[in-house]
């Protein structure tokens, strides 16, 4: 009786070693067949910018094996970043590999340099030899940081989008092309967005600054509640501050022309087709409170906005996290076949 219970046990246990090896094989084949992108670093002549300007593009697994055309999503970096910041710090490259192996449909992503340009065009013409002389640490090109003409909303909507469409096997059209940022992209994916709706048909926003006009002279009376009145003053001297002065000015009224709710208004009033937006921003964040109104502000106008909170900061670790939720939603938008 004891053989025979030993026996069962023994039998039992080769049994179970069969089955988990059964459930590791397939497992270990499926590593091995995901299939990962590549990153090209490429550069362009921008007539907005009169400069040449460096971009990095994901290309998908599929891209080099086949003649198919691919949905593009524009990622923005954010102050003080570049081209390579959503590869280096924010892996989305990797990210991508994964949330394709696990279904997702394909598209080429494109990372622009903007310096620290807020997207948009500057309010004043850029003092260059000043630009030089102040050169931010960070900053590796000279060349191509201090531009001569700062019209990056142009820059991105007809110079790069033109160029990468002409590179690229792309689906060269609104349908299947939607943009996303964080910080700094995050403002300008929602605003280029709204201003170019015919270009852009989704919009995504990491930690963005959706309300600028918290950073406007004292005297604006609809700061959002926690956002401090002494915050002008806090940001005048530094790098941000200049930056923030040459782009959006030093009076309310030019405040107001880059705000993205106004800019929502205005596309309203022409009949635009408005694009898909989405929001996030961590609870720890300092512009929680800036997103937070520009929430209410579309609810109020009943404008769609997919929008989460989620525990986390202004940092890396929030960022790598939730884009991978923004590439799921974007694909949603503009992958479709």
């Amino acid at each position: 009786m004891r053989g025979t219970v030993r026996v069962r046990r023994r039998v039992r246990t080769a049994l179970a070693f069969v089955l988990a090896l059964l459930l590791f094989v397939p497992a270990v084949g499926r590593a091995q067949a995901v299939r990962t992108g590549r990153v090209v670093t490429d550069s362009l002549w921008s007539y907005a910018l009169g400069t040449h300007k460096k971009v990095q593009v994901y290309l998908p697994p599929s891209y080099d094996g086949s003649s198919a055309r691919y949905p593009v999503a524009y990622y923005l970096h954010g102050w003080s970043g570049d081209e390579t910041n959503w590869v280096k710090a924010g892996r989305i490259n990797s990210s991508m590999d994964t949330l394709v192996a696990r279904g997702m449909r394909e598209m080429i992503v494109v990372m622009p340099d903007g310096d620290d340009s807020w997207w948009t065009t500057s309010n004043s013409l850029p003092d260059v030899p000043g630009c030089l002389r102040r050169l931010p640490n960070y900053v590796t090109d000279a060349a191509t940081y201090c531009v001569p003409w700062p019209h990056y909303d142009d820059y991105v909507n007809y110079d790069l989008v033109r160029y990468v469409d002409a590179t690229y096997r792309t689906r060269a059209d609104r349908a299947h092309r939607g943009i996303a940022g964080l910080s700094m992209g995050g403002f300008g994916a929602v605003l280029l967005a709204l201003q170019y709706p015919e270009t852009f048909a989704a919009a995504a926003s990491h930690s963005g600054v959706l309300w600028p006009l918290e950073w406007a002279p004292e005297g604006v009376l609809n700061r959002p509640a926690g956002t401090p009145d002494s915050m002008w003053t806090r940001i005048w001297n530094n790098a941000v501050g200049r930056s923030v002065r040459a782009v959006f000015g030093r009076d309310t009224a030019a405040f107001y022309a880059k705000d993205p709710v106004r800019m929502l208004d205005r596309a309203k009033a022409r009949g635009a087709a408005l694009p898909a937006l989405k929001a996030d921003c961590g609870t720890g964040d300092p512009f929680l409170a800036g997103n937070r109104a520009f929430r209410d502000a579309l609810r109020s106008r009943g404008v769609t906005l997919a929008y989460d909170e989620h525990p986390g900061v202004h940092d890396w670790a929030y960022w790598r996290t939730h884009a991978r939720e923004s590439l799921v939603w974007l694909a949603t938008q503009i992958a479709a076949p």
